[in-house]
C-alpha cells in the first residue's frame, strides 16, 4: 500500500477528525457508484479505506509512523554514503592526474636540462624526480585543480604569489637571470634552491575531500529490526499453535510456536523485518505475550491458574473435577485449606523442549456465599468474642 497519508491528501501530524473528514471526501469522490466509467475506481475506492483504516487506529498508526521513519532514516544513510563514494573516486582521480602531471614535469625537465635531472636524481638518492620536475608545455597543478573544480583566478593568485618553480637551476648569486629560466624558479635565504610542494589548493582540497569520506558513516549492511508483540494463549503454546502478526508495513506474518517457548520470550525471525532496496532485510523481533483475559498465568514453565473453595469446603475438605487443557482431573483440597496455599499437579505444564513438562499449579482462593448467612455470621462473631459454642 502507498503512502496512507498522500492518499488522503493530509499531514502526518493531521487529527483523528481530521482523517476522517478526508476520508470521507476521499471516498465520496472515487466512490464506484459515482465512477461506473471508471475499471480502476474499485481498487482506488478499497486502498483509500485500508488507509482509513491504518491511520485510525492511534497503535497501527504509530507502528507505521516509525517504520517510515526507519526506512527514511536508512535512504538518507544510503545517499550520503553514495555522495561519499563519488568523492572518494573523485579525489583518487585528482591524485592519478597528480602523478601524471608530476611525471611529465619530470620528463620534460630532463629533456630540457639533462644535467639539473641529473644532480636531482642524485641528490634524493636515486627517488622519483617527478615532484620537483617542471616543463612549459605541461599542464600546471594548479591549472588542473581549476579544470576540475572550476578554481577562480582571485583563489589560484593567492597561492601563485611567492611561489616558485623548483625544478629550474637556482641562478648564480649576482648573475642576471637567463631568459630561459622560469619565472617561479626562487632562492632561499641560505643560497640554497627552494623547492615548492604539492600546491596548496590542492591539498586543502584533498583534505577536505578525505575529512568528508571519513566523517560520512557508511550504510548499515543490514536493514533496522521490527519488534512486535504477538498474543497468544496457554492453548497456543501448549499445542504450538501458529499465530499472526500485523507488521507496521501492514504485512501479515504467521509465528510458528515450537515446543521450548513460553510468555516472554523473544523470537527472532532472519529476513523478516524492515524491507529497504538493495540492502539485506532486518530480522522480525516477536514478544509473546500471554491474552490479558485468560484464566492462565505462566511462570516459565508451569501453568497457574485459580480454585474458588467455599469456606466450608476449605475446612472440611473436599474432591473437585477440575477443567485444564488436558482435560478433566480430579483435585484433592485437604481439610482446613487456606487462600495461601496450592495444589501442584506435575506434567501438565509447558514442554520444556527436552521433552519433559512443567506442573500446573492450582492456587487455592476461598470464597463466601453471595448471600450471607445469619448463622454463619453468629458463629463468627462467637468466634471472635472469644466463646465457642
Amino acid at each position: 500500500m502507498r503512502d496512507p497519508y498522500s492518499l488522503l491528501g493530509v499531514k502526518r501530524n493531521a487529527d483523528v477528525n481530521e482523517i476522517k473528514a478526508a476520508w470521507r471526501s476521499k471516498a465520496k469522490s472515487i466512490h464506484p457508484d459515482h465512477n461506473q466509467d471508471d475499471p480502476s475506481a474499485g481498487d482506488r475506492f478499497a486502498e483509500v479505506g485500508q488507509a482509513y483504516e491504518l491511520l485510525k487506529d492511534p497503535v497501527r498508526r504509530k507502528r507505521y509512523d516509525n517504520a517510515s521513519q526507519k526506512h527514511q532514516t536508512i535512504m538518507e544513510q544510503r545517499e550520503a554514503a553514495e555522495r561519499a563514494k563519488a568523492s572518494k573516486a573523485n579525489a583518487e582521480k585528482i591524485m592519478e592526474e597528480l602523478a601524471r602531471a608530476n611525471a611529465r614535469r619530470a620528463q620534460a625537465n630532463a629533456q630540457a636540462n639533462p644535467q639539473a635531472a641529473a644532480q636531482s636524481g642524485a641528490q634524493a638518492g636515486g627517488r622519483e624526480s617527478g615532484a620537483s620536475a617542471t616543463g612549459a608545455e605541461a599542464e600546471g597543478a594548479e591549472d588542473m585543480i581549476e579544470r576540475i573544480f572550476g578554481v577562480g583566478p582571485q583563489e589560484q593568485d593567492k597561492h601563485d604569489q611567492g611561489k616558485q618553480d623548483p625544478t629550474q637551476p637556482r641562478a648564480r648569486e649576482g648573475a642576471p637571470r637567463s631568459a630561459e629560466a622560469h619565472p617561479d624558479a626562487t632562492e632561499s635565504p641560505d643560497g640554497g634552491e627552494h623547492k615548492t610542494p604539492l600546491p596548496l589548493l590542492a591539498v586543502d582540497l584533498i583534505s577536505s575531500l578525505v575529512r568528508r569520506i571519513r566523517g560520512t558513516s557508511a550504510p548499515p549492511e543490514k536493514a533496522p529490526d521490527i519488534s512486535v508483540d504477538a498474543t497468544i494463549t496457554v492453548d497456543d503454546l501448549l499445542h504450538q499453535n501458529a499465530v499472526s502478526v500485523k507488521l507496521p508495513d501492514d504485512r501479515d506474518v504467521r509465528i510458528p510456536l515450537e515446543r521450548g517457548m513460553t510468555e516472554g520470550q523473544v523470537l527472532r525471525l532472519k529476513g523478516q523485518g524492515l524491507k529497504v532496496p538493495n540492502m539485506k532485510n532486518g530480522d522480525l523481533l516477536v514478544n509473546l505475550k500471554l491474552t490479558r483475559d485468560s484464566q492462565y498465568r505462566i511462570d516459565g514453565f508451569n501453568i497457574h491458574m485459580v480454585l474458588p473453595v467455599s469456606l466450608e469446603d476449605a475446612v472440611l475438605g473436599t474432591e473437585v473435577a477440575l477443567e485444564t487443557l488436558d482435560g478433566s482431573r480430579q483435585v484433592v483440597v485437604p481439610a482446613w485449606s487456606g487462600s495461601d496455599q496450592a495444589i501442584r499437579l506435575e506434567g501438565l505444564g509447558l514442554h520444556t523442549g527436552g521433552g519433559e513438562r512443567g506442573d500446573l499449579v492450582v492456587e487455592l482462593r476461598i470464597l463466601l456465599w453471595e448471600k450471607p448467612d445469619p448463622k454463619v455470621t453468629d458463629l463468627m462473631r462467637h468466634m471472635r468474642q472469644g466463646l465457642y459454642l
